[in-house]
């Protein structure tokens, strides 16, 4: 199965990492906005910048609470994915352990979009497509599949 490869979108500066980690936490980015890297950048910059937000937990509700503030729904079939935010948390993680923490937020951010972690395709090295797109999956996390995500 042919998978297509995304070219990401990089930020050009701290502040537009900031403005979309604190749009999500204040519900005031344009739904547009809400993409594949504004995910990424916004879980950088909550662990990063952020150490009150835990994103394991919290941050499931806060994707939650932005879809519903612009207009989306969260259902079997739409809007927020447990194990696709899981399985992303876990990737920025691994990212950062290995960046240097001297490194401005957005060549961080640039850097993990880059990698093979930022890449939107990255969960289907350990998931099959009918696993990770199941109801199950997007309700709870589901273990993987195909392989064993790696850890820190």
């Amino acid at each position: 199965m042919m998978t297509e490869i995304h070219e990401p979108r990089l930020f050009p500066d701290d502040a537009a990492v900031r403005h979309v980690g604190e749009g999500l936490v204040g519900c005031a980015l344009r739904r547009e906005e809400w993409t594949h890297e504004a995910h990424l950048a916004a879980t950088c910059w909550l662990i990063l910048e952020r150490p009150d937000i835990l994103p394991e937990r919290e941050l499931p509700d806060l994707i939650r609470r932005f879809n519903e503030s612009v207009g989306g729904v969260n259902s079997d079939s739409e809007g927020y994915h447990e194990t696709i935010t899981q399985c992303f948390i876990r990737a920025v993680r691994l990212y950062l352990a290995r960046t240097d923490p001297a490194l401005p937020l957005v060549e961080k951010v640039n850097g993990l979009l880059a990698s093979e972690e930022g890449r939107r395709e990255w969960p289907n090295c350990f998931y099959d497509p009918k696993t990770l797109f199941s109801v199950e999956a997007r309700r709870a996390w589901v273990e993987p599949d195909l392989g064993e995500m790696p850890s820190l």
